[in-house]
């Protein structure tokens, strides 16, 4: 919790994880259709099933939580090479001033693999931070990526991989010039203050 809240000096916490699988089909919006608005009876908003069976993959991301920018690449698996080749492009994504990279991620054999461990020790300024087992929320790239389906998939129909992996290139842009510094810790619920008023009385039975 403390690298991504205080960092030591010279250095910068990465939060890295894969959203998916995806598949390209239709995903529901948040919107609620009404039928015959003015009528007595209101139906509910469906949707035509759909499988999704036109192409599938995954979304590997690098997450900033002290500036908010994210990074992300789409991927048909979710293998070891790929994984690989990702830790390459965050490598070339981040300054080459930066002293230190903790990249905090989850315990997945993928991300153990000796070729991550060879990679690592090419690369002598990472150092890989695995969050202990049942404890996801200490990685602040799993809010994040509620916010990228909202912005990339949600409400929409796609007709391959290459379509969605479009809209996530697209909804990550959009969330990079909009972005905003993620804190740790539980959301707060402002409610509105209660009027004063007068309690009723039960009724009589």
């Amino acid at each position: 919790m403390a690298l991504s809240t205080a960092p030591p000096a010279d250095s910068v916490t990465v939060c890295l994880d894969e959203m998916g699988p995806e598949g390209a089909k239709s995903f529901p919006g948040a919107r609620l259709v009404r039928i015959g608005p003015t009528s007595e009876r209101r139906g509910r908003a469906t949707q035509e099933a759909d499988y999704g069976r036109r192409g599938a993959g995954y979304v590997f991301g690098a997450f900033r939580p002290a500036t908010g920018e994210a990074f992300t690449v789409a991927y048909e698996g979710r293998t070891i090479a790929n994984w690989v080749d990702f830790l390459g492009r965050v490598d070339g994504w981040l300054e080459p001033t930066i002293g230190r990279v903790y990249a905090v991620l989850d315990n997945l054999s993928t991300h153990r693999a000796l070729d991550v461990l060879l990679w690592a020790l090419a690369h002598p300024r990472w150092e890989f931070v695995f969050q202990p087992t049942y404890a996801a929320y200490l990685n602040l790239i799993e809010p994040w990526w509620k916010v990228l389906r909202s912005l990339a998939l949600q409400g929409r129909r796609f007709e391959s991989w290459e379509e969605v992996a479009r809209a996530v290139e697209e909804g990550t842009r959009y969330w990079n010039a909009h972005r905003h510094p993620f804190v740790w810790g539980r959301r707060q619920r402002h409610r509105a203050a209660r009027r004063a008023g007068v309690a009723r009385l039960p009724l009589a039975a």
